[in-house]
Order: C-alpha cells, then structure tokens, then sequence
C-alpha cells in the first residue's frame, strides 16, 4: 500500500476486527493474513499487520465517523479557539469537539448559557 492510501481509523478497525473474526475461529495466522489481503487489496504484508495487531489486542472499538457541523462564531471567539488550539498543538476540530463534550457532560439538563 502506497502512504497516500492509508485507511482511515474506521477502515483500521473494522480490517482488524475482520482478522480478529477470523482468528477466532482459529485460522491460522498465515491464512488469515492471505484472506484478508484478498478481501481488501493490500499486500500480505500489510494483512498480517492487522492480524498482529488483532491477536495482541483482540477486536478494538470503531470509532465513530465525523461530520462537517459549521457555526458562526465572534470574530475574537474563534481567534481564542485558534489559539488554544496551537498552544496544545491540536486540531480546531478536536479542541471544538473536546469543548462540547465537557459542555454537555457538564450540563446534562441542556440549560441555556446565562439562564
């Protein structure tokens, strides 16, 4: 596989989840690694990664598919958000994403702020 063609972290889990299957019902190794590089046209050798990565860590969790969600913020908010982004050498999506989610965890109730 050519760096450019990387699989994104669902792709990841579900090539290892499919090798852990597989395993469990004790394919060998070697086998395993054939399949899978047929059923997802990579090299053997790229297969048996999943495969090492599944029997040192059986099925991993898929994570879940990120969508575009766009708001319109304060000029100076969004220079804040920028900034601490950079400070921690984050991505905006992430520090927005981590933001949010404590906002919620923290206000279950889905107050209003300044209510």
């Amino acid at each position: 596989m050519v760096r450019g063609d990387r699989v994104d972290g669902i792709e990841y889990a579900r090539r290892v989840n499919a090798a852990a299957e597989l395993l469990a019902t004790e394919v060998p190794v070697a086998r395993a690694a054939r399949v899978l590089a047929a059923r997802y046209g990579v090299s053997v050798r790229q297969a048996h990664r999943y495969v090492e990565q599944a029997v040192a860590q059986g099925r991993v969790a898929v994570p879940e598919a990120n969508v575009v969600f766009t708001v319109k913020l304060p000029g100076s908010l969004a220079e804040q958000v920028r900034a601490h982004a950079r400070a921690g050498e984050a991505t905006l999506s992430a520090v927005v994403a981590q933001a949010l989610a404590d906002f919620l965890r923290d206000d279950p109730g889905g107050r209003r702020p300044g209510s």
